[in-house]
C-alpha cells in the first residue's frame, strides 16, 4: 500500500467531487497508463476503486472523480462527507483492466455520467500523441456533467458531441448510430451505467472483440451465493466449506484468511485469484470470455464453483 495526502477537493458537477492526491514528501507518484484505477482505503475496512482521470504524463499527482451515489455502500458517501484536504489516505498502486490501444486508426469514446473519468484520461493521451478520436458524452443535464469545463471547448468542437437528457426530451444516446458512423477499423470504448453498456455491447456485437472495450462501475449479475462446495487452498493446505448464502470471499474471511478485495461485485479485479483445479462459476465483469473459458483465474468476491471442490493458489 501507498500513503497519499488529499491535496485538493474540487466541485465539478452536481454530486461529483474531484480529489487530488499527492505523496507525503513531494516525491513522484508511481506511473500509470490511461484507463488505470487506484483503490482507496477508508475507515471501517471500506475499500473502493476509482479511475484516474488526469493526464498519464503527470507524475506529481493522481486525480479521481467520485460521484456521491444515493445507493452508496459507504465508499462515496465517506469520501464526500468526511474526507478533508490534508487527510492521509492509504491507496493501492495503479492497476489497469481497461487499456487504451494506441495503435488504433481512430478511437471512439462513449461516456455516461461519471463514466467520463477513465475516458478523459485516454483522450488526453491520444491528443498529446496527435491521434484521432471522437467523444460522445451523455448526462442527465449540463450541471450533472463532470469535467464539462475542460471538455466543452472550441478546440474540440468537431470531436466532442454532448447529449443531455433534459435537453433532448429524455432520449438516450443513439449508440447504434455512433458505432455505425465511425471510421473503419475504429476502436470503441464505453464506460457508464449498466443499461448504456448493454446497448453498447449490442451495437458492437458484429465488431471484432479486440476493438470493443468497456468498463463497469457496478455489477449486472447476482453474486454466486449458492454454496455447497469446498475450496481447497493449495499453498496453505486448508479446505474451507462454502455454505449457502456466502461467497468464496465471505467464507475465506470467516475462516481467518486475509485476501485483498475492493468492489465485492466483480468489477475491479482486485481479488483475482489463480485456479489450479475445478471449474469456476464466473460472475465477474472483468475477465474476457476467453479468459473465463480457460478457467485459470477467477474473482472470488462474486464467482462460485460448478464442481464440488475448487482448488485455489492461496
Amino acid at each position: 500500500m501507498l500513503h497519499a495526502r488529499i491535496h485538493s477537493i474540487t466541485y465539478t458537477a452536481e454530486g461529483v467531487l474531484l480529489f487530488e492526491l499527492r505523496t507525503l514528501d513531494g516525491a513522484a507518484m508511481a506511473p500509470f497508463e490511461p484507463g488505470a484505477h487506484i483503490d482507496i482505503h477508508m475507515p471501517g475496512g471500506l475499500c473502493r476503486s476509482y479511475s484516474l482521470l488526469n493526464d498519464s504524463s503527470e507524475r506529481h499527482r493522481y486525480v479521481v472523480g467520485i460521484q456521491k451515489d444515493a445507493k452508496s455502500r459507504g465508499g462515496s458517501r465517506w469520501m464526500h462527507e468526511f474526507a478533508r484536504v490534508g487527510s492521509v489516505m492509504s491507496i493501492s498502486p495503479p492497476k489497469n483492466d481497461f487499456r487504451l490501444d494506441e495503435q488504433a486508426s481512430h478511437s471512439v469514446f462513449i461516456a455516461g455520467g461519471i463514466g467520463i473519468t477513465p475516458l478523459w484520461c485516454m483522450i488526453q493521451r491520444l491528443d498529446r500523441l496527435g491521434l484521432p478520436w471522437t467523444l460522445y458524452y451523455g448526462a442527465r443535464s449540463r450541471n450533472a456533467a463532470a469535467l464539462l469545463d475542460l471538455i466543452d471547448t472550441p478546440k474540440w468542437a468537431d470531436r466532442v458531441h454532448l447529449h443531455f437528457d433534459d435537453e433532448s426530451g429524455g432520449r438516450h444516446l443513439d449508440i447504434p448510430r455512433m458505432v455505425a458512423c465511425a471510421p473503419d477499423d475504429s476502436h470503441f470504448y464505453c464506460c457508464g451505467p449498466g443499461p448504456m453498456l448493454e446497448a453498447y455491447q449490442e451495437a458492437c456485437s458484429a465488431i471484432a472483440p479486440a476493438r470493443v472495450h468497456l468498463e463497469y462501475f457496478a455489477t449486472t449479475q447476482a453474486l454466486a451465493t449458492e454454496g455447497g462446495y469446498t475450496v481447497r487452498l493449495a499453498r496453505s493446505d486448508r479446505s474451507i466449506s462454502v455454505p449457502q448464502g456466502q461467497t468464496i470471499l465471505d467464507a475465506l474471511r470467516l475462516a481467518g484468511v486475509d485476501v485483498p478485495s475492493s468492489c465485492q461485485q466483480g468489477v475491479c479485479g482486485m481479488c483475482e485469484t489463480p485456479v489450479l483445479a475445478g471449474i469456476p462459476d464466473h460472475r465477474d465483469l472483468v475477465l474476457s470470455q476467453d479468459e473465463k473459458e480457460a478457467n485459470t483465474t477467477m474473482m472470488i468476491c462474486c464467482s462460485g464453483s460448478l464442481t464440488s471442490e475448487l482448488t485455489l493458489d492461496l
